[in-house]
């Protein structure tokens, strides 16, 4: 009996029959083989899918779509780098993939990659696939960072099904560079909006945002003020306008639209903390106090709450209450700052 590294040509035969004829892989339907690895990938089980895997490459498997699969149980693992190998072996072997590459797209996007990854995403958009990601949507934030924000306006108004040249594709391209802080920008794109459609809903409120971040506090008031006039309901902007006259030192001005956004959106705590902020300004931290336990009360795992609280609970000379509360914000801040890694 011929022998391979100790084991008979016959022990062999029957081993690689036996993985082969059994229920999960069986030898008819590459497509179930197929299911059954993408079964495990999307209900968590991306480890055992790869062990499949590994089986079936041991096996000589010559089933399309492996390279795929490996990809998409890398990628579910957080393993960006070595997802990104796999998807663009699976193009090698089938350059029509879709899948592979909308995914192989995304993963260098994540990756840090965004030229790289635009050709993928924009050969693959128009197909139809069950990627992790809608194509447009990534294929824009790419668009974005690589700074070619006129195709991120054409990809974000596909997505939505707005006109490119619209002010809706304009406002919602400008909140997508606001995310991203790419504020002057940002606020040429809302400006546009603004010009195309002067009553847009939200365009004057985005504005004022933007003038807010970069502390440009009249300019925001005024236009937090303008979007109050045409979207008088719109709580966001009474929230928005409020921390504008705080940082104004409005106080006055602060609590009026910020009671007033508390009345609109009562499950905000948003609102409430900024009230808490305005009332301690105004030395009244009774009233501070009653703000900021009922936002506490919503939201208990909010630092900066906790943090206003002990200063309202010493100046009303309830120092006990002050250290507890000051306990619990040095504890939650701490819960949310990154930690450096030991060395191994």
């Amino acid at each position: 009996m011929v022998k391979r590294n100790g084991m008979s040509l016959l022990a062999m035969i029957v081993v690689v029959a036996t993985v082969l004829g059994s229920p999960a892989w069986g030898q008819g339907d590459h497509a179930e083989v197929l299911a059954s690895l993408r079964h495990s990938v999307d209900t968590g089980h991306a480890d055992d899918a790869l062990k499949k895997l590994d089986e079936l490459r041991v096996q000589g498997s010559s089933i399309s779509g492996l390279s795929r699969m490996q990809g998409l149980a890398l990628y579910a693992k957080s393993d960006l780098r070595g997802a990104e190998k796999a998807f663009a072996a699976a193009l090698v072997e089938d350059a029509g993939d879709t899948e592979s590459a909308q995914m192989r797209g995304l993963t260098l996007f994540r990756l840090g990659r965004p030229a790289d990854a635009i050709p993928l995403l924009e050969a693959s958009r128009k197909a139809t696939s069950t990627s992790k990601a809608d194509p447009n949507y990534v294929l824009g934030l790419c668009y974005m960072d690589a700074r070619r924000y006129d195709d991120a306006r054409h990809a974000f108004a596909v997505q939505y099904g707005f006109a490119p040249e619209s002010a809706a594709a304009y406002l919602v391209t400008a909140r997508m560079l606001l995310r991203r802080e790419y504020l002057p920008v940002s606020q040429t794109y809302a400006q546009k909006a603004v010009e195309l459609d002067p009553t847009l809903p939200l365009a004057h409120e985005l504005l004022g945002e933007i003038a807010l971040v970069g502390n440009h506090l009249d300019d925001a008031i005024a236009e937090l003020e303008k979007e109050r006039a045409h979207n008088p309901l719109q709580a966001s902007v009474y929230d928005r306008l409020g921390d504008a006259y705080v940082r104004a030192g409005k106080f006055d001005d602060a609590q009026h639209v910020l009671q007033e956004a508390v009345l609109l959106e009562p499950n905000a705590t948003g609102p409430l903390i900024l009230l808490g902020k305005t009332m301690l300004k105004k030395n009244d931290p009774l009233g501070g106090a009653t703000y900021l336990e009922r936002a506490a009360q919503m939201d208990p795992a909010n630092y900066m709450t906790h943090s206003l609280l002990g200063q309202a609970y010493r100046a009303m000379g309830r120092q006990e209450d002050a250290s507890r509360e000051n306990a619990t914000a040095q504890k939650l801040q701490g819960a949310t700052e990154p930690k450096l890694e030991s060395p191994r």
